[in-house]
């Protein structure tokens, strides 16, 4: 029975389970359950947490997904790495449904989300100028290409607050910012896996343009789910095989990011 983990999956939209042969665990958290109980298990040599960023039925809309609670119960595991996969829109006419971004960039469009841990005992200021792990990125960027993936190495996700999508105006703005895909779910959790000195690496799914890249009705719900069902078994196989591609030691500089600053509560081991 495996009850730790080094990797740490976030399922999206549609990608509620991974592992076939793994433990199911309910872990409590100083900030409520997490979306639902962790399910550990092995993929090769490693040993991997899963959990439904949703939940498993999907009853958690993007900004009332118990963030804080999905990262610090990964932590306790002994979560030290951890994979995002994720339904996103397209920004750009070039870059269509069925693409893999592997974002390197962020910009936060939400309000009103707990986004922090340290909103008490003290200011923690943590550095977020490069939100992802390069070193995740890297074996996510060389497993797709192996896999002949249509990818796009490298973009900026803007995330918004939903769960509407947006409006072709937003949308329009958006793309005239220079960025790639939008989404509702890449932040907070990105900022708080760095407030836990976690790697975090988004893989990011292309099932639609947005609003404003094309006309016609704008994307819907259904059609957002229809299509990366299609495309989850694909997307499983990408997960289990950048498992088996990330370091095994961290040299990247995720684990250091808390290096010198004074924490209000000690860190889950």
């Amino acid at each position: 029975m495996v009850t730790r983990a080094d990797i740490g999956v976030i399922g999206g939209s549609g990608f509620y389970s991974l592992l076939d042969d793994a433990t199911e665990i309910e872990v409590t958290t100083p900030y409520g359950p997490p979306s639902d109980v962790v399910t550990v298990g092995r993929i090769g040599s490693r040993s991997v947490a899963f959990l439904p960023r949703h939940g498993r039925d999907h009853r958690f809309p993007p900004h009332r997904i118990p963030y804080r609670a999905n990262l610090w119960a990964l932590r306790s595991l002994g979560v030290r790495q951890v994979l995002a996969p994720s339904a996103v829109g397209s920004l750009r006419p070039e870059v269509g449904p069925g693409t893999l971004v592997v974002p390197d960039q962020l910009v936060d469009r939400t309000s009103g989300r707990m986004q922090t841990y340290y909103d008490a005992d003290g200011v923690v200021h943590v550095a977020f100028a490069d939100p992802y792990c390069p070193a995740g990125r890297a074996a996510a960027v060389s497993t797709a290409r192996s896999s002949r993936w249509d990818l796009v190495d490298r973009g900026t996700l803007v995330v918004i607050e939903g769960p509407r999508f947006s409006t072709r105006a937003e949308s329009r703005w958006f793309t005239a910012n220079g960025w790639t895909i939008v989404g509702m779910t890449g932040f907070p959790e990105s900022v708080l896996a760095r407030e836990l000195a976690l790697c975090y690496t988004s893989l990011s799914l292309v099932t639609d343009h947005d609003a404003g890249v094309e006309t016609g009705e704008g994307v819907t719900h259904e059609e957002v789910l229809a299509f990366f069902a299609t495309n989850v078994a694909r997307m499983r196989s990408l997960v289990t095989d950048v498992v088996a591609a990330l370091p095994e030691e961290r040299t990247c500089p995720c684990g250091s990011a808390l290096d010198g600053l004074k924490l209000p509560f000690q860190l889950p081991d």
